[in-house]
């Protein structure tokens, strides 16, 4: 359980980070499905189907290290 967490974090910090850098080129990420999210006067990037590879990514990975 500690695990999934921990992965839920890490795959929200990776689709931040990926759909910041493809999201102010201006581009959408064709699958990755970028858009532009606002949120009480702050903009920012983000990705649904990038947060999803990236928590289930990190996931395996913790359970590899168990």
């Amino acid at each position: 359980m500690i695990s999934l967490l921990k992965a839920i974090v890490l795959g929200a910090v990776l689709a931040f980070v990926v759909a910041l850098f493809i999201g102010s080129g201006g581009s959408s990420g064709g699958l990755l499905q970028v858009h532009s999210v606002a949120i009480e006067g702050h903009q920012f990037f983000w990705s649904w189907p990038l947060f999803g590879l990236g928590t289930a990514l990190s996931f395996g990975l913790f359970l590899l290290m168990e």
